[in-house]
């Protein structure tokens, strides 16, 4: 069967070519704040800030949290990031003393909009669509970039000028006192936190998943040491083309994170699946930064309530859906931990409850999920259990 990683790559490559802004060799406008840095050829990037061609307040266009909580579209959001043209400069990821790297640190570590100013070697053209990082519009190498003077967060600001605070712990404690996850991220991919000795920028992509798995392991810690639920629960949620179930079992922790992926690109239907047990799982999930995201969301939720429990999440996504980040799964579980739980007596009246709302029949999920199957295997239930009567 194709791999997640494949199918993404045709599912990227196939996403119909969205409206980006028109413009030409130079800009003014604002940004969201909002900065971009790239993976390839790591350790020398390519790296800049994301400009809209408009001015005043334009944080929403890249803050995620903002998203599903306040009802936007998929249209609405590709719109906001369509009209985010990239800057780039190639750098050091451990060089962080020029004036370039000082101004991303300067826009990331901004508590609103920075009116910014924009000179490109050539018009910027393409747009960048992937399931690892929101979308962005048209990029082009920088010429000449200038940014307004601003006034710093004060949480990362403190973080910033703590050189002597591992990074992690500067995330936890920003995590803590509220910062949104984006302007953690962001803050922590140019560099701006940890030991001074061991800054350095950090490609977007893995500055999101590193930064949900520093979170997500700090709240497993204070989970385990919390009294289990005592009953099975599901929260629900839809949007963007995706419905989410989180089953919450009266365990231990455990966890597993299973995605269908249903008539998206044709007639596929494809189920990708991947857990852990009460140990920490020790290599990287070959699906990708949303295993990260999703389980973190899920851990914000019960340390929040101070109880433990086991996880395993179902997500589907249906035709139109399009690959904008993982944003996605951690701001819709997010949004699913927050909506009033069904309490059921065990794992099959749940799922048999859970057939009805997926298309795709539950038991797909269970061939392809070995927790979900260990589960229902302990409780002796059959398969044809969790077929839904007719009528």
């Amino acid at each position: 069967m194709i791999g997640k990683g494949a199918y993404l790559r045709q599912l990227t490559a196939s996403t119909m070519p969205m409206q980006s802004v028109a413009m030409g060799k130079e800009i003014e406008g604002s940004t969201p704040p909002s900065v971009f840095v790239g993976s390839w050829n790591y350790p020398d990037v390519f790296a800049g800030p994301m400009v809209a061609p408009m001015h005043g307040d334009t944080t929403v266009m890249d803050m995620p949290e903002a998203w599903i909580s306040g009802n936007k579209t998929q249209d609405e959001i590709i719109g906001y990031r369509m009209n985010l043209i990239r800057g780039k400069q190639q750098v050091n990821a451990g060089d962080l003393d020029t004036r370039f790297v000082g101004k991303l640190q300067e826009i990331s570590l901004s508590a609103s909009s920075l009116e910014s100013e924009i000179a490109f070697t050539s018009t910027p053209q393409g747009q960048s669509f992937s399931e690892e990082h929101t979308p962005f519009g048209p990029s082009a190498p920088i010429e000449r970039f200038d940014i307004e003077a601003g006034r710093w967060n004060h949480d990362l600001e403190k973080v910033f000028y703590d050189t002597d605070l591992k990074a992690a712990d500067a995330v936890m404690d920003l995590h803590k006192d509220g910062v949104p996850f984006s302007g953690i991220q962001k803050a922590f991919s140019v560099g701006t936190m940890g030991q001074e000795r061991g800054r350095r920028l950090v490609p977007t992509r893995w500055s999101i998943t590193a930064c949900d798995t520093i979170i997500g392991d700090r709240l497993l810690t204070a989970v385990k040491k919390q009294p289990v639920i005592d009953t099975w629960r599901v929260h629900e949620f839809s949007s963007l083309n995706n419905h989410y179930a989180v089953i919450l079992m009266p365990t231990a922790w455990q966890y597993e994170w299973s995605e269908a992926f249903l008539h998206v690109l044709g007639n596929e239907e494809l189920v990708f699946s991947d857990h852990e047990g009460t140990k920490k799982k020790t290599t990287y999930s070959p699906l990708g930064g949303c295993y990260y995201s999703c389980k973190m969301a899920v851990l914000e939720s019960l340390a929040r309530e101070q109880r433990q429990a086991g996880a395993i999440i179902l997500r589907e996504a249906r035709k139109g859906y399009v690959p904008m980040g993982v944003f996605n799964v951690r701001e819709n579980v997010r949004s699913a931990m927050q909506q009033p739980a069904s309490e059921f007596e065990g794992i099959q009246p749940a799922l048999r409850y859970l057939s009805e709302k997926f298309t795709l029949p539950v038991t797909r999920f269970i061939e392809e999920g070995k927790l979900l199957r260990s589960v229902i295997r302990e409780r002796q239930c059959r398969l044809g259990d969790f077929i839904p009567a007719a009528g």
